[in-house]
């Protein structure tokens, strides 16, 4: 099976969080636009969050896997009816991406299961039937590369290529107008602009002390002469809170008040974006928004793809690292060891930087 050229109904296995799908985007482009087929994704809840602006994709599959990390246990009862949900489809081909540090096998057996004919995925071990079309997987102990060259490289396995390489999402005007609307009822002057800093995590271990984005804050006002739009999800309502709070005048706390949709038309909106290393990285890029990331250093591969950036990494406190042995060995044989939280004067200097990037 190693001819796909008449494949035009493909699956695609992307079942990790927003940013994954996004760096993942790439990829899917080269295999619609070169197979002319009809994409199908299977995602988490999370997301499918995102999938919905990424116009390669024909149609969604809901399903929080039990091989990717979820907030509840997975009900064994819906892999089996997700099993008989994608027999229906009959599929030509199933494409599994992964991080290096994940097993694809699991999703390789759902596809065999399947009755998937094709199914492609990096893999360490010899995966025998479970693949039919496979790359050793050589990272990261030969080699590390960007989420999105690694996708990119590996549909190109089965000849599938695009020369636009960027990660791209859509968006309607009438978000925009919507954002606009909301900045405008919680007191934003729309006749100036505003910086976004992102604090919110999904893990411990990525998180920026909240004193020091208040510091953060009060120097991008201060010295900038910006607003500062502090985001996150309802969830993250609290600590966006105690942060504008902290900062004070001409900051606003926007947790929780846009959709994914009017989230993504505001950072198309800014002129530049602080964040630590999650989705929203990843929805700068696509919009091609400047965007300085505080990078706790746990995926070294995730870093702003083809966007005007800057990444100030730091270490993971040693008792909140991984127990995946791959990504121990990556901390420990290839990352810089013990790098400080960067200085909010420091985020400041690469802020001025950036806008005058822009300017220019």
């Amino acid at each position: 099976m190693t001819d796909w050229t008449n494949c035009k109904n493909i699956l695609v296995i992307r079942a990790d969080n927003m940013g994954d799908l996004l760096m993942s985007s790439p990829a899917i482009r080269a295999l619609k636009g070169t197979f002319g087929c009809r994409i199908t994704l299977l995602t988490s809840t999370m997301g499918n969050l995102i999938a919905p602006f990424i116009s390669q994709i024909d149609e969604t599959i809901v399903a929080d896997l039990p091989w990717i990390k979820t907030n509840e246990p997975v009900d064994q009862n819906v892999i089996f009816s997700l099993l008989e949900k994608l027999r229906n489809y009959q599929f030509d081909a199933a494409v599994i991406f992964t991080v290096y540090s994940q097993n694809p096998l699991p999703a390789a057996m759902l596809a065999y299961m399947a009755g998937i004919p094709r199914r492609l995925a990096y893999c360490r071990e010899n995966p025998y039937n479970l693949l039919t079309n496979w790359m050793v997987e050589k990272e990261p102990y030969s080699f590390i590369q960007h989420q999105v060259k690694r996708d990119l490289e590996l549909v190109a396995s089965v000849k599938a290529k695009t020369n636009d390489k960027h990660i791209k999402i859509n968006f309607s005007e009438t978000a925009k107008k919507n954002v606009l609307k909301k900045l405008s009822d919680e007191g934003v002057n729309l006749e100036k602009d505003w910086i976004i800093i992102h604090p919110g995590v999904s893990e411990a271990k990525r998180e920026y002390p909240q004193e020091k984005w208040i510091e953060t804050g009060k120097l991008i006002r201060d010295e900038l002469h910006f607003q500062i739009l502090i985001t996150g999800s309802k969830s993250e309502e609290e600590a966006a809170t105690n942060i504008q709070e902290g900062i004070g005048e001409s900051s606003f706390s926007m947790a929780g008040i846009f959709t994914i949709e009017e989230f993504i038309a505001l950072i198309s909106m800014a002129p530049l974006v602080i964040s630590v290393n999650t989705g929203t990285v990843h929805i700068a890029a696509a919009t091609q928004t400047p965007v300085i990331v505080l990078y706790a250093l746990t995926n070294p591969q995730h870093t702003p793809w083809e966007v005007a950036s800057k990444v100030l990494s730091y270490s993971v406190k040693e008792n909140l690292g991984s127990k995946n042995e791959i990504v121990q060995y990556v901390t420990e044989q290839i990352m810089e060891k013990n790098l400080e939280l960067p200085d909010p004067f420091q985020i400041l200097q690469e802020a001025e930087k950036l806008l005058k990037m822009e300017e220019a």
